[in-house]
């Protein structure tokens, strides 16, 4: 097997362990600020554990200054996973996901807004696709502005969700010179005291074998999924990395159909091919030097910036 054949069922595997992520959160049944809480305490133990084991506390490489950008980042992301999983309660796994698809149109609009990066004119159109896609996919009627129902509160609470994740992406791009599991486990300990006055623990007495789903959140969705991406990442071109990327919300949508009934509508699936497309050429737009040729300690931290992923993020 090529290092690329690796990369790629690596990366595989990674985004449709996140398109199950949906699932844990909503089986959980623990409030989102429950949810992120646990998600982050386990999550940090196995990235801990992970990053002991291999050696790499010793020569960090964090600075006063990168450590400050990390611990900011893990700011935008906690709260980003807090919103995303409110909106899984409010619309479902599938609009939540395909609307929180939207973070590269926030990367570039933000690093425009705030870094002076280039926008050209057919960023801007694609992005005006995206968004157009994005008109379609949430279904918002005339009706559920006038009613104020939770439907439309789910679709901002994950745009909201999709904007912390730029701002988590720009920040992050920021730091050299660190691995991304560091910079992801800094991320996830900046979670558990951020957190810790607004869970409720009383919520989760009796949850009993609901403990499990909290559990493989930090140690599947966190530890697992992290360590296969950052894997992944240093063996892939980007192109393949950005097509890839999209087995999370197919997966998303697929699960949530498979477990709960949930399905958009024809309507709304019209929009998804926008997003999608909108989404590859924004990306591949990017200068053939932000590409991911064989990175070095230095260059993982990009890698980073897709936890999304994820808010690599992923999510």
């Amino acid at each position: 097997m090529t290092s690329e054949h690796k990369g790629t069922a690596q990366l595989t595997t990674a985004m449709m362990l996140s398109g199950t992520l949906g699932v844990f959160v909503v089986e959980s049944g623990a409030p989102p600020f429950d949810v992120v809480f646990f998600r982050v305490l386990f999550g940090a133990l196995a990235l801990g554990g992970y990053v002991v084991a291999r050696g790499w506390l010793r020569d960090h490489g964090f600075t006063p200054r990168t450590l400050g950008l990390a611990v900011l980042g893990g700011v935008f992301i906690v709260f980003n996973w807090v919103l995303l999983f409110q909106s899984y309660e409010n619309t479902s796994i599938s609009v939540a996901t395909v609307v929180y698809h939207t973070q590269p149109f926030y990367v570039v609009l933000l690093g425009a807004l705030l870094f002076r990066e280039r926008l050209t004119a057919a960023r801007v159109g694609w992005i005006a696709v995206a968004f157009a896609g994005l008109i379609l996919v949430s279904g918002v009627t005339p009706a559920d502005f006038t009613g104020g129902g939770a439907y439309l509160t789910g679709i901002g609470q994950a745009l909201l969700a999709a904007l912390l994740y730029g701002l988590s992406t720009l920040v992050t791009k920021r730091i050299t010179g660190v691995r991304p599991h560091l910079i992801a486990l800094v991320q996830v300990l900046v979670g558990i005291p951020l957190l810790l006055p607004f869970a409720d623990f009383g919520a989760m007495a009796g949850t009993g074998w609901d403990w499990g789903w909290l559990i493989g959140l930090g140690l599947i969705h966190t530890g697992v999924m992290y360590v296969l991406m950052y894997a992944a990442y240093a063996q892939l071109p980007t192109a393949k990395i950005a097509v890839l990327a999209f087995v999370y919300p197919a997966v998303a949508m697929l699960t949530d159909w498979a477990v709960y009934g949930h399905h958009i509508g024809l309507v709304q699936a019209l929009g998804v091919p926008l997003i999608v497309t909108a989404s590859l050429k924004v990306t591949l737009a990017r200068p053939r030097a932000a590409a991911p040729a064989p990175r070095t300690a230095a260059h993982e931290p990009e890698a980073a910036s897709r936890t999304a992923t994820p808010a690599a993020c992923e999510a």
